[in-house]
């Protein structure tokens, strides 16, 4: 798994906006992932809703946003931030220490 953070489109009265997604995804193709939870849409935690300024009209539904990413096939190029997921890095780090014999 790798954690990945992109930009998608978001629906608010006032017309469609650009926010920011994180989420954990895993490796299809060396080029493609498909999108296995959403952690994180525009700074505001996957549930409840937000507003970019504040304004009633700027308002979306963050878990709606959340659901509707989830199972998208992303390419990585496009992705502003691709990392190992922690607990993949945890796991890495102890099979090399395993392999070159660390206690």
């Amino acid at each position: 798994m790798i954690t990945i953070t992109y930009n998608t489109a978001v629906y608010t009265p006032a017309g469609w906006r650009s926010e920011v997604v994180t989420a954990i995804a895993k490796q299809l193709t060396p080029k493609r992932v498909r999108v296995v939870e959403v952690t994180d849409v525009g700074g505001n935690g996957k549930t409840g809703y937000a507003s970019r300024t504040g304004a009633n009209r700027q308002t979306y539904s963050v878990g709606g946003v959340a659901q509707r990413e989830i199972g998208k096939i992303k390419i990585l190029s496009a992705c502003t931030s691709v990392s190992l997921a922690p607990d993949l890095r945890q796991k890495t780090m102890s099979h090399i220490l395993t392999a070159i014999g660390a206690p």
